[in-house]
């Protein structure tokens, strides 16, 4: 039995849409005729779909609390795809349903279902259906992607005015450029008198932005494109790019801060719904969403399989190294590393929330001196040969 999209019209000529289950598209355009609905177009819902982050949250949450209610896995999603809340999600979920039914786990059907779950949520809850605490572990990753949601919101207002001041700002120079500049250059140039060196500078950059400014744009985006192509494709290039990240100005401090939060925090989950050592910090790895500390996760497993402590083993992951080993030996000396962890997790989720603030709130200050030095520059290329022509009259 498979899941099967439709879009017709029903019996009093309106168009409706909406999902049949059937064992083929036949049986489905024959349970609709039957309904009264003549189909337009079937399709199964397997395409790869977004589903955005709160929606991913909202699922997660309800899922959860449905398997802690006692209902099976195939059920719950039943349950799900019929919800008000996740209306707008109800195809992809039904792809869920579809693959969880023929057999599939499902963290391998979310991640074929919708492009948009992270290799972070797959790890999480390929972790949790191994420990067989998918209810709990919903619930926690649930709590966390609300989190996330919060923050990205955060930085979205953040970014709200000098956003409008940027546009505003591009907008007046575009005006200055390419009206008044040329405008002012005929009035010094029917007046011979020499024209300010920034003047004709912002002439040439005005000219310049008309003439290659597309030329630019599409060299960039194709140069984009080329990249993304080259990580998919690369696997070495992949790991090299990921790991020179983090050695970035700015970028890599918070890059190095969220590695260690999401570790930290989905070991601490994972060893708490009792998933061995071992395979908790190569699920942890993963959960970082960095290919290269992914990677040297692996090694230091394989490291503590042979003998060695997990102080010890992380201590070797440079992202990972600072701190981290410090609250795991402090955790292997007590046996609680899942507390100690999560008191990590704590410490990483206060430098996450100050390095974010922090960078907010110089961001705006800076975008607006950029704008208004812009401005400023043209405004003055337009005021110049106006003062020059003054002093020329008043002569």
């Amino acid at each position: 039995m498979k899941t099967y999209e439709y879009k017709g019209f029903g019996n009093a000529g309106h168009t409706c849409k909406g999902l049949v289950e059937a064992l083929n598209p036949k049986e489905a355009r024959e349970k609709l005729i039957a309904d009264g609905i003549l189909a337009e177009r079937i399709s199964e819902t397997g395409r790869k779909l977004v589903l955005k982050l709160s929606s991913r949250a909202i699922m997660y949450r309800e899922l959860g609390s449905l398997l802690a209610g006692g209902f099976s896995m195939v059920r719950a999603l039943d349950i799900l795809i019929t919800s008000p809340d996740m209306s707008e999600s109800s195809i992809i979920i039904a792809g869920v349903r579809d693959r969880v039914r023929e057999g599939g786990s499902l963290a391998d059907a979310l991640s074929a279902a919708s492009k948009s779950v992270s290799s972070f949520e797959s790890a999480i809850i390929q972790a949790a259906e191994r420990s067989a605490t998918v209810d709990v572990m919903l619930e926690r990753l649930a709590s966390f992607l609300e989190e996330q949601e919060k923050l990205r919101e955060r930085v979205t207002s953040a970014l709200l005015y000098p956003s409008i001041v940027l546009t505003l700002g591009i907008c007046v120079a575009m005006v200055m450029l390419g009206v008044l500049i040329p405008r002012a250059r005929e009035i010094i140039t029917g007046n011979n008198l020499p024209m300010p060196f920034l003047t004709n500078f912002m002439i040439a950059f005005g000219s310049a932005v008309v003439r290659w400014g597309w030329v630019f744009v599409a060299l960039v985006f194709a140069g984009v494109c080329l990249f993304r192509r080259k990580l998919n494709a690369d696997i070495d290039f992949h790991q090299l790019w990921d790991r020179r990240l983090f050695y970035f100005p700015i970028i890599g401090k918070g890059r190095t801060i969220l590695a260690n939060l999401r570790f930290s925090k989905t070991m601490a989950m994972l060893l708490r719904g009792g998933v061995s050592l071992i395979e908790a910090l190569m699920l942890s790895g993963r959960a970082t969403g960095s290919i290269w500390v992914s990677k040297l996760a692996e090694t230091a497993a394989e490291s503590i399989r042979h003998g060695g402590n997990l102080s010890d083993s992380i201590r070797k992951i440079p992202p990972l190294s600072s701190s981290l080993p410090g609250w795991l030996r402090v955790g292997e000396a007590s046996g609680n590393i899942d507390r100690l962890l999560d008191s990590a997790s704590n410490r990483f989720q206060s430098q996450w929330d100050r390095y974010i603030s922090t960078w907010m709130a110089l961001l705006e200050p800076l975008l607006i001196l950029l704008v208004g030095g812009f401005v400023l520059l043209v405004t003055l290329s337009v005021l110049l040969p106006i003062i020059s022509l003054t002093q020329a009259v008043g002569k």
